[in-house]
């Protein structure tokens, strides 16, 4: 959770004074008004949080840029309260793409200017220094994107916000953040994965040493850890192949429980070109083929653990067994791999 829970029943009133603040163009108001927000909100009334997080969401592009992206950790803590994310997503987007454009810029104003390593984002406002080296909206972009981050995050974390998410929006979001991540060498992964989270993807999963063929959907999983418990605990839980199943609550913590247990992998999830599909990567490394993801199941080559849990501890995830194919339909699916290496 963002914030915490503290304060009185005021939140309304310091998010009225803030939008004030902000329309009048009053630094000093607008300070107020952001202590006064966190002073509030942790003990604010549900419907309160629910009214306060689209406000401040409509209220971004008003609100100067070094203070934006705090705007929107708010706004993804009253996400997190109950507001609709898909009311607030909107303006948080926005606000992200532009700070992209700006930590882009930012990089190659650095680079430009002498290189060196990139300073680390702190709370607070960047050094007048570095403000005065690459500028100071650039640096905001910099200095505001793990705020970004983190307010989009909460906002990804809705199902409807992601299957609402235009795909060409999507892909600029995904090449903005890439291209930092590769000029700065600062690694965004929860940003980059929120993006590349999918919902209700048709998965086809081969188990290669009992021949058979399995049709399954698969939503909101953060990475290929929460893939691999989940896809044990369906087939080999299921009694489908044989394995080790994952327990109750390994299975569980990567649907919708809190917390993380230890599992143990049952699988060496393959390409169909036989490549290794790593556990640390996401379900978009499965290749499509024929419109649907196709996944192979071969013998795990060495007992390999980790802690099971869900990548985004506040996205539920699944995985369902639409339907075990007939041994044609399998052998079909087969014909696009190649043979064990």
């Amino acid at each position: 959770m963002i914030f915490g829970r503290r304060g009185k029943e005021r939140l309304l009133e310091a998010v009225a004074g803030f939008e004030a603040a902000v329309r009048g163009r009053d630094g000093a108001r607008s300070e107020r008004g952001i202590r006064e927000m966190h002073r509030y909100f942790a003990d604010a009334a549900d419907h309160e949080v629910a009214q306060a997080g689209p406000r401040l969401s409509a209220l971004l592009p008003q609100v100067p840029v070094e203070p934006r992206g705090l705007i929107a950790v708010i706004v993804g803590a009253c996400v997190e309260r109950g507001a609709q994310a898909p009311q607030c997503a909107p303006g948080v987007f926005d606000g992200l793409a532009e700070a992209l454009e700006g930590a882009g810029e930012f990089c190659a104003r650095w680079e430009a200017t002498g290189g060196g390593d990139l300073p680390e984002p702190r709370p607070g406002d960047p050094d007048p220094v570095i403000a005065e080296r690459v500028g100071q909206e650039a640096a905001a972009g910099w200095w505001t994107l793990p705020q970004w981050e983190m307010a989009s995050v909460a906002m990804l974390n809705d199902p409807s916000v992601r299957t609402g998410l235009d795909d060409g929006r999507r892909a600029e979001l995904l090449a903005a953040v890439r291209s930092v991540r590769d000029a700065s060498g600062h690694d965004f992964k929860c940003l980059e994965y929120a993006l590349l989270v999918l919902d209700d993807e048709p998965l086809v999963v081969l188990h290669r040493p009992s021949g058979t063929g399995y049709a399954l959907r698969m939503s909101g999983i953060g990475d290929n850890f929460q893939l691999h418990t989940l896809l044990a605990d369906v087939l080999v839980g299921g009694g489908h192949v044989p394995g080790r199943a994952p327990s109750a609550r390994e299975a569980a913590v990567c649907r919708d429980a809190p917390g993380q247990v230890p599992t143990t992998g049952a699988f060496n999830l393959v390409t169909p070109g036989g490549e290794w599909v790593w556990n640390e990567g996401t379900p978009t490394d499965i290749p499509v083929v024929q419109g649907a993801r196709l996944l192979v199941l071969d013998p795990p080559p060495y007992e390999r653990g980790w802690p099971a849990g869900r990548f985004f501890p506040g996205m539920p995830a699944d995985v369902v067994l639409e339907r075990v194919m007939a041994e044609e339909e399998a052998r079909g699916w087969f014909a696009h791999c190649v043979d064990a290496r």
